[in-house]
């Protein structure tokens, strides 16, 4: 390096300093603590190593303070392996205080907005959901319609968005 060159220019070039990496560290372990608090059905769509996902079963079944504790580390020294960046845009769709959240839930009133006032809407979401039940789905946008038309309050609507959420949370 050059004695001119600037002193930010020499900073980048050095390597994480070690409170850098145990900073990285901990918010790996958070994000473990995180995945604990979901559900099964929910850590199925999250993208886990075989190996995180039992460390993850072996968590829930430790009593003891001080082994949860170790088991924490554990899971963080796994998801250093993993993919945590992946991981975390799906946990971030699980935590209602996210962006990611936020804006799952406005695509999702979105659809369900579209498939009640515009019927071509409906072969559209079939082609990006091809896994979901047709005729449930034209069962619950006629309600839902039918619904609106009468001035009754929101509930079919309301089942419509539970069932859009339902199929787009399986893919």
């Amino acid at each position: 390096m050059k004695k001119n060159e600037p002193h930010e220019e020499q900073e980048q070039n050095l390597p994480p300093s070690k409170s850098e990496i145990k900073r990285q560290m901990l918010q790996l372990q958070e994000l473990g603590k995180q995945l604990l608090d979901l559900n099964k059905k929910q850590l199925q769509s999250v993208p886990l190593t075989e190996e995180l996902q039992d460390a993850l079963v072996e968590y829930q079944r430790i009593k003891s303070h001080e082994a949860r504790r170790r088991q924490l580390q554990r899971i963080g020294k796994l998801m250093r392996s993993a993919d945590h960046e992946a991981i975390a845009q799906a946990v971030a769709l699980f935590d209602a205080s996210s962006e990611a959240y936020a804006q799952h839930f406005q695509q999702l009133e979105h659809w369900r907005e579209r498939l009640i006032e515009d019927d071509a809407a409906l072969p559209e979401f079939i082609a990006n959901w091809p896994d979901c039940e047709v005729q449930k789905l034209r069962q619950l946008i006629r309600n839902a319609r039918k619904e609106r038309s009468e001035d009754k309050p929101p509930a079919q609507a309301r089942k419509l968005f539970r069932y859009l959420r339902e199929v787009c949370e399986q893919q």
